[in-house]
């Protein structure tokens, strides 16, 4: 049997004017579900778009179960060259939208294509009529989101804020896993490396930490990470905005977590985790020794990504 992955298929071009609404979630019977996305920015159908009331931008919908369970990070791969009239931002209703009711996601196309953030589903249109008229970037949208990475949201400021200047543009796909990956991000620090590897329980001859745990020595509460650690001087400066376009689409890596400058030189050898799926690009930073609870509890659907992000002014639940 062949087991090469199938192809995502590309995505139309957007007419000028337009910005793509790309549904990712999709019944057995392979018709789109939007959830209530379509009836809360209430848009009038006209040739095939729906224009938002009082603005500018209309929306194109976009179906086809090629596109399934497609995330955010994914996109821009998808988007056909379109020279100065490339578009900058996509909508998509993924899962959250559909079965959480969340917002939105925007994905950005431009600035760092692949990461994402949620807004607010009545001001969408008003949203993308900045984004068109430059009066607003897609970095202002990452540096005003809260904590479930929803633009203006009202669950609090991160504590540690998603950079948003990338430090260059241009890095190599990462390892595909259904698992998590261990990117080391700062080689200043050879034997800190090294330590925070001992930390997490050695490597095996694959280059896995945490791949075969004694489950009678398992601390709950400090879950022991899987992951494959990424020890390659090619992701030196990769900052968590440019992770997921570098996540390869054909399988369902659970997170990626930086070992960056931080984790090196503050206590508890923090890691800078990075969201995937529910507003990719966003961040907890957390320390090593939590990671592996942060992985285990998204592999079950216990626990949200959001929930493992500090607030600021707060302190986080697992230093109480």
């Amino acid at each position: 049997m062949d087991s090469t992955p199938t192809p995502l298929p590309p995505l139309p071009r957007a007419k000028p004017g337009e910005v793509l609404l790309l549904c990712a979630c999709y019944e057995d019977d392979g018709r789109a579900r939007w959830g209530g996305l379509l009836g809360e920015i209430d848009g009038r159908p006209e040739d095939g778009a729906l224009v938002l009331g009082g603005h500018r931008t209309r929306l194109r919908p976009v179906e086809g179960t090629g596109w399934s369970y497609l995330r955010g990070g994914s996109v821009p791969a998808l988007v056909p060259d379109c020279g100065d009239t490339a578009p900058k931002v996509l909508v998509m209703a993924d899962i959250p939208v559909v079965y959480g009711g969340d917002g939105p996601l925007l994905v950005d196309l431009a600035e760092i294509p692949g990461r994402g953030v949620r807004v607010p589903s009545s001001r969408l249109g008003a949203i993308l009529d900045q984004l068109r008229g430059e009066e607003l970037t897609f970095d202002d949208l990452v540096r005003d989101m809260d904590t479930r990475g929803m633009y203006q949201g009202d669950c609090g400021r991160p504590a540690f804020p998603a950079p948003t200047s990338p430090s260059r543009r241009s890095f190599p796909p990462l390892t595909a896993t259904d698992a998590c990956l261990l990117v080391r991000t700062c080689f200043d620090d050879d034997e800190g490396w090294h330590a925070l590897l001992d930390e997490l329980g050695g490597t095996d001859e694959l280059g896995w930490v945490g791949a075969d745990p004694d489950l009678d020595d398992i601390d709950v509460d400090h879950f022991p990470l899987t992951a494959l650690a990424v020890d390659d001087r090619a992701y030196e400066g990769l900052l968590p905005g440019q992770v997921p376009a570098l996540v390869p689409p054909e399988e369902h890596t659970t997170l990626v977590a930086l070992a960056d400058t931080r984790t090196f030189t503050q206590p508890g050898r923090p890691l800078t985790v990075v969201d995937l799926y529910d507003a990719p690009g966003n961040t907890a930073v957390l320390p090593c020794d939590q990671v592996g609870s942060l992985a285990c509890n998204l592999d079950i659907a216990n626990m949200d990504f959001s929930d493992f992000v500090a607030v600021e002014g707060v302190r986080p639940w697992w230093e109480e």
